[in-house]
């Protein structure tokens, strides 16, 4: 995947996989080393101000982090009706006539008459920001990231402009459409799918790798969230996996952190919490077992594959400048395109 070439990057996964956390993360990500980067999400659940612990994002763009070695994130909850609202003025100039509209509840109208406008005006704002210029002719951003719908909606959201583009086949609207799928469809696009190694989450994000790939959109990376590395040695899990487990080291272990000189320590109890440690050893290799054969599925469906840890003590800023660390060190970049076109 050339990251030198890819300007929009929109985030799905199955919900519960941690999409907006990964979203964030990528931001920062992006941003490192002096570039900027703007973070949109449009699902009105404010999951961004939550996130970097801030007041519910107003409908406009808000500076919300510094990169590592300089760059900053900004970002923007999209809603729809002010997104009505900014489309309207833009293309048929209303200007007041636009509020009056929405008082009368036009809005409602407009978004019921034209099934998928909602989603045309959603993606709509992530292209302008995308093809946004700065005063000196760059670009505005060198990265947008898009929060976008889970899995299950990716590509019925992304690909709603063409529906659209053939149901109104001239006018402002058919043009934005056009406009829009023209990015989308680009190698500056990237969708990236979130997973955890879980069935049904792997099984979405396959699907979901199909139908973004039959309908023309360019899948990128696959991000397993959430990857609990084993503590156990490599020799013990592989003995583990295959049902065997070495009770007498287990006893060994116990008795060695003293637990066999408590006060109330009988032979019959240490022999109780051996044979537990002993079935949490099976069961914890059991999981890991399920969890390979999940990442094996992944890497067959031919996308690059990136990793992120679980962060046991949960998710604050902190963790998402750990969390980007990782990426960077996985290569994610992003080109710096506001100094020439």
């Amino acid at each position: 995947m050339d990251w030198d070439q890819i300007r929009l990057h929109v985030v799905t996964g199955k919900g519960g996989t941690g999409k907006t956390t990964v979203a964030a993360t990528l931001a920062l990500t992006l941003a490192s080393g002096g570039k900027r980067v703007l973070l949109v999400e449009v699902e009105g659940r404010q999951g961004l101000a939550q996130l970097f612990d801030t007041a519910p994002l107003p409908y406009e763009e808000r500076k919300m982090a510094v990169a590592a070695a300089g760059g900053d994130v900004y970002a923007l909850a999209v809603e729809p009706d002010a997104a009505v609202l900014e489309y309207l003025d833009m293309y048929y100039r209303l200007g007041r006539a636009g509020k009056a509209l929405e008082k009368m509840g036009a809005l409602e109208f407009a978004t019921t008459i034209a099934p998928g406008l909602r989603d045309v005006l959603l993606t709509g704002k992530t292209y302008e920001a995308t093809r946004r210029r700065a005063p000196g002719g760059g670009f505005t951003y060198d990265a947008v990231v898009l929060d976008a719908p889970p899995t299950g909606r990716i590509t019925r959201f992304l690909n709603v402009n063409e529906e659209v583009s053939t149901l109104t086949r001239m006018g402002p609207i058919h043009r934005q459409a056009e406009s829009i799928m023209t990015l989308l469809r680009s190698p500056e696009t990237a969708v990236h799918l979130v997973t955890v190694l879980e069935e049904m989450p792997v099984q979405e994000t396959a699907d979901g790798v199909h139908e973004l790939t039959e309908a023309g959109l360019p899948v990128g990376a696959v991000v397993v969230n959430q990857v609990r590395p084993s503590p156990l040695p490599a020799g013990v899990l592989a003995d583990a996996r295959a049902g065997r487990v070495d009770r007498g080291s287990i006893a060994a272990g116990l008795e060695a952190g003293d637990l066999a000189d408590l006060p109330h320590m009988t032979p019959e109890l240490l022999g109780t919490w051996t044979d537990g440690l002993a079935a949490e050893v099976l069961e914890h290799a059991a999981r890991v077992a399920l969890e390979d054969q999940e990442a094996a599925r992944l890497s067959h469906l031919g996308q690059p594959v990136l990793s992120l840890p679980r962060i046991a003590e949960g998710i604050d800023l902190g963790a998402l400048y750990t969390l980007s660390e990782t990426l960077t060190r996985q290569g994610v970049r992003a080109p710096d395109l506001r100094a020439h076109s």
